[in-house]
């Protein structure tokens, strides 16, 4: 089956800062998430071999979730991250003093709530009143809030269980929760191993952005380092997109899944599509209004 690489970038902040005298870092560190356009930068060293010219070492942080990764980056264990729509919000509202570089387009069917193959639910609106896991304050937050009140619930209808996927993993198998929100690589992983129903994607739901944070401290510290990454991503989803076989192999590798998985022809999987990326400039104001959208979701 083949991953979508939605990789749409904008710079939206590091143009607009000031030139500073501040030297900049020899160290970067980039928290990332398995099945990422980090995954592929980082297992080609592209940004290694980029920065050594400039006595500049990269650092990479595996993170299991969005949440995750930007406590690392409010804290400053690393410099650059990536998560979906909804941690970014959680985090400003905890006061994180995060800088937006980038955005990819929309992905929505790259997650979903599921539920086992026996199960005897079948729509969202049964979900009233069961137990549903999901990492707190990730996408799938966003994803589970709007599917619920889609379907004429409340998040007080539900039992949420909150796990970080793993222990989310483990619980569903066990049957200790009823459905679980979750995002790829897990949600492929979990449907093609133990052929867990989808219950809804977030298509028609939420847009499912990927967004490409910083620290303040970096990107005004080190705005060129935090350009050179940026561009980095626009030029490694360009080859990810002609580079298809290449591709599959490497996010095998770095999931653990079966490369079939990667390969599986679309129209047996209707809820893929080919591996594909889509490099266009998106302007400031329109990211302004998508973190509007989860501000007035959660809120």
């Amino acid at each position: 089956m083949k991953k979508k690489f939605t990789t749409s970038l904008v710079v939206t902040s590091l143009l607009l800062l000031p030139t500073l005298s501040f030297a900049e870092q020899s160290v970067v560190t980039i928290g990332y998430q398995k099945a990422s356009l980090f995954t592929i930068i980082q297992s080609q060293h592209t940004l290694e071999k980029k920065f050594a010219s400039q006595g500049v070492t990269v650092r990479w942080v595996e993170f299991p979730a969005g949440p995750q990764l930007l406590e690392g980056l409010n804290i400053g264990s690393i410099d650059i991250g990536a998560t979906g729509d909804a941690p970014p919000i959680f985090a400003q509202a905890a006061k994180a003093d995060l800088i937006y570089l980038a955005h990819s387009v929309a992905n929505p069917k790259n997650e979903a709530i599921v539920v086992p193959a026996n199960s005897p639910l079948h729509s969202v609106a049964e979900l009233k009143g069961k137990r549903v896991a999901l990492n707190k304050g990730s996408d799938v937050n966003y994803l589970l809030v709007a599917a619920l009140q889609h379907a004429g619930l409340s998040y007080k209808d539900i039992h949420p269980v909150y796990l970080p996927p793993a222990d989310a993993r483990a619980a569903f198998q066990k049957g200790a929760v009823d459905a679980w929100a979750i995002w790829d690589p897990y949600y492929a992983e979990v449907s093609q191993v133990t052929h867990a129903r989808t219950l809804t994607t977030a298509e028609g739901l939420v847009p499912h952005y990927s967004f490409f944070l910083s620290s303040r401290k970096f990107a005004e510290g080190s705005p060129k380092l935090a350009l050179e990454v940026v561009n980095t991503l626009k030029e490694s989803g360009q080859w990810a997109n002609s580079h298809k076989e290449e591709t599959a192999q490497l996010l095998s590798t770095a999931t653990g899944l079966s490369i079939d998985y990667w390969h599986t022809p679309c129209d047996l999987v209707p809820r893929r599509k080919p591996l594909a990326v889509h490099c266009r400039i998106k302007t400031p104001l329109k990211l302004r209004k998508l973190s509007g959208v989860s501000i007035r979701l959660f809120t």
